[in-house]
């Protein structure tokens, strides 16, 4: 890529997000507030730029940001989403990601002392349970597609556990997760968003039922806070605020990041043998230094979005009040500057937890420590159970779910032995 790419270069063009690397290289030193045209958005890539913005909410909302986008890549579209949502189901309203204090605080106090260290604790056995289970459904073929039999079902049922919802239906929740990512890739023509906004609206009605019953008998579930919390105000959330708080918060925040990142976790392992050996040889030494460096190589949300609430100065570029800002995590957490040999994965990285995967500020993920242990346990089991794990011949593309927000192997064939 050469700089008069500059004048071209899209992050909704899908040849870049399937590999978005060397074009962050290129504009992360050539243009570190840069502006795409076609998203009408400025892009920041360097890591103290981006870590700075989260870090001043004031001049950097992050209220309805994600409505604000597709408004401007697509209007019309948006406006049909809109109605289709009204006609048969709930419009989803701003979740905690795309609000600002002091709405947002309230709201995520509900989360934070649903998921406190003392509750990561316990689930600890039960995700441990899960992953044994799941590579015992493997084991014996010697081979499985890691992604749709490991990466995606345990989160998942670890988020289910704790919402109260039964296991048998994790593959419908999954269902409905998958056509919010993809409505909210940017990537689909008219009909499969709308398609994807009925499934969002089935999700809405499953939850209806199950919502009203939890107002009438509180069950201590996260799910139950959720309902039943009385706010400053003096009233709870109402169901359109529960219903999108429950699909983007709780269910595609709490499986689909950490799904991607063990994919890739795995992906990385499988093509340096050398590194794969040595986490190996001392899984407790090297377990926590490769679960940093997974989530900031392949950082499952590449980016998030604020708007400036007056005139800023980024990356030594002047940026107008009302603009759009993508902040490239993924960008951000191979940037040199903090991340001496970036591309590595260096076990040893004394810096790496500082990575900004997890976000930072008042909107720093609730549910890192979950998704951290979930990790943990989800490569622990695995290598400790299998040996010789490798990449099965011929048999992947290693492509990425269209998506300029995620980053999502769509699967991963891989073969080994048991211990």
């Amino acid at each position: 890529m050469s700089d008069p790419a500059l004048s071209t270069l899209t992050f909704l063009d899908p040849a870049v997000q399937e590999c978005p690397y060397p074009a962050y290289d290129l504009i992360r030193e050539e243009a570190p507030a840069f502006y795409d045209r076609q998203a009408g958005t400025w892009v920041i890539t360097r890591y103290d730029d981006v870590r700075a913005i989260v870090m001043d909410p004031r001049r950097f909302s992050s209220a309805g940001t994600i409505d604000l986008v597709r408004k401007r890549v697509d209007p019309q579209r948006a406006a049909a989403a809109t109605a289709i949502f009204a006609a048969e189901g709930w419009v989803p309203t701003p979740t905690l990601s795309l609000q600002d204090d002091p709405r947002h605080k309230e709201v995520r106090d509900i989360f934070e002392h649903a998921l406190r260290a003392g509750k990561i604790r316990e689930l600890d056995p039960y995700i441990e349970k899960i992953a044994h289970q799941l590579v015992d459904g493997f084991l014996a073929d010697g081979h499985c597609d890691i992604v749709a039999q490991y990466a995606v079902p345990l989160p998942l049922m670890a988020i289910c556990s704790q919402v109260g919802v039964p296991i048998d239906d994790v593959w419908m929740i999954k269902r409905w997760t998958d056509a919010w990512m993809k409505r909210f890739s940017l990537m689909l023509t008219m009909e499969e968003e709308a398609a994807s906004v009925r499934q969002e609206i089935e999700f809405q009605h499953y939850f209806a039922s199950i919502v009203e019953g939890l107002r009438k008998a509180p069950n201590g579930s996260l799910l139950s806070d959720l309902v039943n919390v009385r706010l400053s105000d003096g009233g709870t959330l109402g169901y359109a605020e529960i219903a999108s708080h429950l699909l983007s918060d709780i269910f595609v925040g709490g499986s689909e990041t950490t799904t991607n990142a063990i994919g890739e976790g795995i992906l990385i392992l499988c093509r340096d043998e050398d590194l794969h050996r040595r986490l190996t040889d001392d899984l407790n030494k090297g377990l926590r230094g490769f679960i940093e460096e997974t989530l900031r190589l392949e950082t499952p949300v590449q980016t998030l979005f604020r708007v400036t609430t007056e005139p800023v100065e980024v990356g030594g570029v002047a940026i107008g009040a009302d603009a759009l800002i993508s902040l490239r995590f993924g960008a951000a957490n191979r940037d040199a500057r903090h991340f001496p040999c970036p591309a590595d994965a260096d076990l040893t990285r004394k810096n790496a937890a500082s990575h900004l995967a997890f976000g930072a500020g008042i909107h720093h993920c609730i549910g890192a420590p979950l998704a951290r242990r979930e990790m943990y346990w989800a490569f622990k089991v695995l290598l400790s159970r299998t040996r010789n794990l490798r990449l099965a011949g011929g048999k992947n593309d290693f492509l990425h779910q269209p998506g300029a927000m995620l980053r999502a192997l769509k699967g991963l064939e891989v073969e080994f032995e048991a211990r």
